[in-house]
């Protein structure tokens, strides 16, 4: 893993900056005003089913997943996060989302849950939440399970273009569920070409703060 450090975004909330590949793992215009855009507003939110099955790519800090379970609003999730490279216990110690957030004790218990779980199955966190981490890169992950909605929060094309290949697409949709989802805070020409080439339906989004669109992307 690339040295990483600690940046605040204008939200008041952390994103971390690997400084080898000049990257956040975060808008610099707020990490968490931008998870909840493309990720809960136009994803968790869009999608109108009781029970879902849903794939991040990207654990990273564990914002996504946290956010998630904070805004389940009577959906029951089975979560699968995939990360290559997971974050040491002394850096996610260190992020500022549970005061950024305001989270009470109950709240940051299921945050540091998140966290500690073993890696590699599904792991209770509530009665309506589960989550299974895989440490594996995307190119070389296959499942057999059919997914509702994916976060797609890979780095972005300029540093990572391995991950927004039409290739990676196709296996996105075929992970996906009929009318399954996904969204991405990249709009980017080329990953919409490609997302429209395996045969997604792409719906061009207003983006979070400093950006002017993101992606939607549905499987009919």
């Amino acid at each position: 893993m690339d040295k990483i450090s600690f940046k605040i975004t204008e939200d008041g909330s952390h994103t971390l900056y690997l400084e080898d590949l000049d990257e956040t793992y975060h808008s610099k215009h707020g990490a968490i005003q931008e998870a909840i855009h493309v990720f809960i507003a136009a994803g968790l939110n869009y999608v109108d089913q009781p029970k879902l099955n849903v794939l991040e790519i990207g654990f990273g800090t564990g914002l996504n997943a946290f956010l998630t379970l904070q805004n389940l609003n009577n959906k029951s999730v089975q979560y699968t996060s995939l990360e290559a490279y997971p974050l040491k216990e002394n850096i996610i110690d260190q992020l500022n989302y549970r005061e950024e957030l305001k989270l009470d004790d109950s709240e940051v218990q299921q945050f540091d849950k998140l966290h500690q779980i073993e890696w590699g199955s599904y792991q209770e966190i509530t009665s309506k939440f589960s989550l299974n981490k895989i440490q594996v890169d995307l190119i070389n992950y296959k499942s057999k399970e059919k997914f509702d909605l994916i976060y797609f929060d890979a780095f972005g094309p300029r540093v990572q273009p391995e991950m927004w290949t039409k290739d990676i697409f196709e296996n996105m949709y075929a992970m996906l569920a009929k009318n399954g989802v996904l969204v991405t805070y990249c709009a980017k020409g080329s990953v919409k070409r490609a997302l429209k080439e395996v045969g997604f339906e792409v719906e061009p989004l207003p983006g979070p703060p400093g950006k002017r669109e993101m992606t939607r992307a549905k499987k009919l």
